[in-house]
């Protein structure tokens, strides 16, 4: 075993793991091709990294690829550890899951093989992708034309599955000899401390094939990044992002942290994760967990995780101020412990703080087990010490059959970790949720007391087990629309309303509160919001300089420009009564 050390910021303080490490270690699997960065913008291109021998193998599957007409490869299948909790005992029970990675262009074609004989039943998951697939004796085939992360499954067994992250072929590989690189090649890496302490304005690049057990911080940093197609295994945690500013993280592979969560963001802005596939079995076992930040994006990430797998708090530790300003989007979420989704538990009851401006988009939900009444919900909104939660959407979300837990877990509280009540939940709107299954339990929806309530709460195009649930809806005259779904909802919610898809869910024109002045740099990704009252449905924005864009679903404006200067931008919000604009005037700087 070779023992790294990260002790500054040149390349030349790591292992350039070309030839002598490819020589040193025993890999598992083949490239099928080399990444450059004119892959991205080729058709049908297959890589396949190796990893090292020292990785956990899972040989429950075979699983091979090829671009349509070529040969089969071989793709490296890893371990995985699961967690979840015995309900009877409290005692953790770990079980042994499967992971498989490739990157791809174009059309790929894949072959899994059972090794435990002929397939009674197989699915692949998330089920809203509709894989079409072939099941014939102990092998599943399909095809794939654009990045997935998908769960394949035995016979309903989600424990003994296999995970396969079929990802984008890489198009910003750094050179090994770039003086802004910190580069590490395939092999295995063990850096000095377990920690790689990233600079102002350096790359840390883990290589198809690498594998580092060491965390990677970003602690009071500038313009930092983590790429690759690598993985961060058995380290304690996995990512560090605190006080730090324009931080992106992209491609990796965080396997099994021995503690602690896969990723961290506290006190930070402009904060970008995105395609991050995190396995988690450890106590307080999070995914990604966000703290006293603002501008945040996560997207595209599969999170299976033995704790939250997405967590929105604001004061805890050493990070204060509120949380803004935070989109998750086009992701997978997989609790096999506690909430998909937990928002607002941690405050300063003695500054009190406000959690606003969260946008959950796009979102496949895949599992939740949480024998506690009081951790479940796949959306958990639960405010405490003090804090204030509001602006919130979640929506286009789809939450398949899960194993124990409540579809929403909306609670004003103090829990044991608060030292006071939260001060309420106002104004979420939550679109086309679809949730099919028969293991949920009632949902909560609950307000403290009067002077601590949640109001302004939409539910529009709310389908249980196909039906809409909306206060039109076919009743006895004596229920109320939440027994229908069924929902609990106490003397201290205000303005609920259930609504289906075609009612109008605004009755005044939408007002733009988000800033009017944004100053980003040249080449680096920033991120800006755009916000507005009355419940817009759609967003837009018109002279945005090149290399910017606009998610018209959830009013993120989003990329790194091409060209300094100062632009003049009309964004918009529309919603059922009319279109809002204002002008944004954006600066663009040099670096």
């Amino acid at each position: 075993m070779n023992n790294t050390q990260s002790t500054g910021p040149s390349r030349r303080t790591v292992l350039q793991a070309a030839g002598a490490t490819a020589a040193a270690y025993s890999l598992v699997g083949a490239a099928a091709g080399t990444a450059s960065a004119e892959d991205g913008r080729k058709t049908d291109r297959l890589v396949i990294h190796p990893v090292p021998g020292a990785l956990p193998i899972n040989t429950t599957y075979v699983v091979k690829a090829r671009t349509p007409g070529g040969q089969w490869k071989p793709v490296p299948v890893l371990r995985a550890g699961t967690k979840t909790i015995n309900e009877k005992t409290g005692a953790g029970v770990i079980r042994y899951t499967s992971v498989a990675n490739l990157d791809f262009t174009g059309t790929v074609e894949v072959q899994v093989t059972w090794s435990q004989g002929t397939i009674p039943s197989a699915r692949i998951r998330p089920l809203s992708y509709d894989i079409p697939h072939e099941v014939s004796g102990d092998t599943i085939t399909f095809s794939l034309t654009e990045p997935r992360n998908l769960s394949i499954e035995i016979d309903g067994d989600i424990y003994g599955n296999l995970q396969l992250h079929a990802n984008p072929i890489e198009t910003r590989r750094p050179e090994e000899d770039d003086e802004d690189v910190i580069y590490f090649g395939p092999g295995l890496h063990t850096p000095a401390g377990g920690v790689v302490k990233v600079p102002s304005g350096k790359t840390v690049y883990l290589a198809g094939g690498a594998v580092l057990k060491a965390r990677v911080e970003f602690v009071n940093v500038e313009n930092a990044r983590l790429i690759g197609r690598g993985i961060i295994w058995d380290s304690d945690a996995a990512t560090l992002v605190q006080f730090s500013k324009n931080i992106e993280i992209d491609g990796i592979l965080a396997l099994n942290p021995k503690t602690g969560y896969s990723c961290t963001i506290g006190q930070s802005k402009q904060v970008t994760v995105r395609n991050l596939h995190s396995y988690s079995n450890g106590q307080w076992g999070d995914g990604i967990d966000v703290f006293s930040s603002e501008d945040v994006l996560i997207e595209g990430v599969f999170m299976r995780n033995s704790d939250d797998c997405i967590a929105i708090y604001a004061h805890r530790w050493d990070y204060y101020g509120d949380c803004r300003n935070v989109i998750v989007r086009n992701s997978t979420l997989w609790a096999d412990v506690a909430h998909p989704v937990n928002m607002g538990t941690h405050g300063n009851p003695e500054n009190p703080e406000t959690i606003e401006n969260i946008v959950f988009s796009n979102i496949d939900v895949l599992q939740h087990r949480e024998p506690q009444v009081l951790y479940q919900g796949c959306f958990a909104l639960n405010p405490g010490d003090s804090n204030l939660i509001r602006n919130i959407r979640i929506q286009d979300v789809r939450v398949e059959d899960f194993t124990w837990g409540q579809l929403f877990n909306m609670r004003v509280m103090a829990n044991r970790y608060n030292a006071s009540p939260g001060r309420g939940i106002q104004d979420v709107y939550v679109r086309n949720l679809t949730y099919n299954g028969k293991n949920a339990i009632m949902p909560i929806v609950v307000g403290y007391d009067a002077d601590r309530p949640i109001k302004n709460l939409t539910f529009q195009n709310l389908q249980i087990n196909g039906t809409v649930i909306h206060d039109k809806m076919r009743k006895p005259g004596w229920y109320l629309t939440p027994d229908m779904v069924p929902m609990f909802v106490n003397e201290h919610v205000k303005d609920l309303r259930f609504l289906d898809a075609d009612t109008p869910a605004a009755t005044v024109a939408s007002e733009i509160t988000s800033a009017g002045e944004v100053t980003a740099t040249k080449k680096r990704i920033v991120h800006h919001l755009v916000t507005a009252t009355a419940l817009p449905t759609s967003f837009g924005a018109e002279g945005l300089p090149q290399g910017m864009q606009i998610d018209e679903k959830t009013g993120l404006i989003s990329g790194a420009p091409g060209r300094r200067g100062t632009y003049t931008v009309t964004v918009s919000a529309t919603n059922s009564v009319g279109t809002a604009t204002q002008t944004l005037k954006l600066t663009v700087q040099n670096p």
